[in-house]
């Protein structure tokens, strides 16, 4: 509702009526009028934004429906466009009404007559022709303006790029012919616009621009805005571009991880394929080669004391689990202890050396009832149920996880344990409704072997058994 009282429709009808009123005369009176009315006008425009920056582009044409017809008539006022910050604050509510991605022929239309507007006011700016009678010689040339527009702002584009590649390697003997100030106001003209793929290249010599200082010369909104829409995946960049903005911008980096984190938890998924691809997808594995980018990261992910830096130790490298429960059960040497500790370490990393203690003494109960059974060719499920079974029914969760892990384990890499697993996850797993945590073990165990490039072995076949059984019954 604020939004809504932010612009009221009396006002924005009186701003209309004078956009008309301005474009049918030109006498002395009506341009004295124009001036005598820009300050009101500008405080308008810097509300009409503050409204759209808010919405998409559709809803913005129906809380709005006139948004056009005014803006188009303002673009095209010399004094409007000429007066203080107007022309960029028209710039960035055009912005606000470009569609990303336009679903019909009718938004398509308006994306072209927007561009058409900001190549009019980017070519009245500084850094464009800002000539009398331009109208007419475009017209002499046969271009129509929205080509003229389009070809002056990508010469423009091109220009500020050779600039700043030209100062890059001028060297310390040479005065580079951009200054650090009139980089800091490139970027910050740059800001509303960013999507339109003609301004890309400059997007990016910006990005892989430094000054002759220790300062930054980019503004910081330029900085957060690229960063935003590339998170958005509103705009495709370079590599290097990527890496050079979250190496000056920490603020973009640790957004960038957290956006990551967002999506992982967010998704739906059981392959763990598609959570690798969204890991690679996010660019930052690629730029944690950078030594500076791996140690930002892994500062961002230690929430400070000894334990949290160890636990984040282990998740990183997260397959440990299942290694260490296989290992577990392959060989029997002074090393169970060891394994023992770190897998109640992972399913209780909280707990403290009292009870994670006693986590392990009820594991290592468990683990040599079953080592007993290991050998065995012949088992039946009664007999996995007892070497699980405790004598009170007063475990902690954690333990009854890491129990669950062990008795998967054991019937995957066993002989006995082989024979009746499908039978043992059908009559006991399915029925204490635990059918997602075994189906998460046994997704992470196939992409292990997956990785590995193990295809013929027995456990390979009994776990795609088992998933397959697991997915009909889910």
């Amino acid at each position: 509702m604020a939004q809504d009282t932010a612009v009221p429709k009396l006002s924005f009808q009186y701003w209309l009526d004078k956009a008309v009123e301005w474009g049918h005369t030109t006498t002395l009176e009506s341009q004295q009028d124009v001036c005598l009315h820009l300050p009101k006008l500008q405080e308008f425009l810097q509300q009409i934004y503050e409204s759209l920056k808010h919405m998409n582009s559709t809803t913005a044409i129906q809380r709005f429906p006139l948004i056009g017809q005014l803006l188009g008539r303002l673009c095209w006022n010399p004094f409007v466009v000429g007066y203080d910050e107007s022309q960029k604050t028209l710039m960035w509510c055009l912005c606000c009404l470009y569609s990303n991605e336009p679903q019909n022929p009718v938004e398509l239309k308006a994306n072209s007559w927007i561009l058409s507007l900001l190549y009019h006011l980017l070519s009245s700016s500084s850094w464009g022709a800002n000539e009398v009678g331009t109208g007419t010689f475009i017209s002499a040339l046969g271009y129509t303006s929205a080509d003229y527009y389009s070809k002056l702002v990508k010469n423009i584009v091109s220009s500020l790029v050779t600039e700043l590649k030209g100062n890059q390697f001028n060297g310390l003997n040479i005065q580079g012919r951009v200054s650090d100030d009139h980089v800091t106001v490139v970027s910050l003209f740059c800001v509303p616009l960013i999507t339109l793929p003609d301004v890309t290249p400059l997007l990016e010599a910006l990005l892989t621009y430094h000054g002759g200082g220790s300062q930054e010369v980019l503004s910081s909104e330029f900085l957060e805005a690229v960063n935003e829409t590339f998170l958005k995946k509103k705009i495709a960049l370079s590599e290097s571009a990527i890496l050079s903005l979250w190496l000056r911008h920490l603020p973009s980096l640790e957004k960038a991880t957290l956006h990551l984190f967002e999506r992982l938890i967010s998704t739906q998924t059981s392959s763990l394929e598609h959570v690798v691809s969204i890991i690679k997808d996010s660019f930052l594995p690629q730029a944690a080669c950078h030594p500076a980018i791996f140690k930002i990261v892994d500062e961002i992910f230690k929430s400070y004391a000894d334990l949290f830096e160890s636990w984040f130790l282990f998740v990183r490298f997260g397959e440990w689990a299942d290694i260490a429960v296989e290992q577990l059960l392959k060989s029997e040497d002074e090393s169970s202890d060891t394994f023992l500790w770190l897998l109640a370490f992972y399913y209780s990393p909280h707990n403290d050396k009292e009870k994670r203690t006693q986590i392990v003494v009820e594991a290592r109960a468990v683990y040599d009832r079953l080592m007993m059974l290991f050998s065995c060719t012949t088992l039946s499920i009664t007999d996995l149920q007892a070497a699980a079974s405790t004598k009170t029914d007063k475990r902690q969760p954690c333990t009854k996880h890491l129990v669950r892990h062990l008795l998967l384990s054991f019937l995957l890499f066993s002989s006995g344990g082989h024979k009746i697993a499908q039978e043992f996850i059908s009559h006991v797993i399915l029925a204490s409704n635990t059918t997602s945590e075994v189906f998460d073990l046994l997704i992470r165990t196939a992409y292990r072997f997956n990785q590995l490039g193990l295809k013929n072995q027995r456990a390979v076949k009994l776990v795609n058994e088992l998933l397959q059984e697991l997915r009909f019954t889910d």
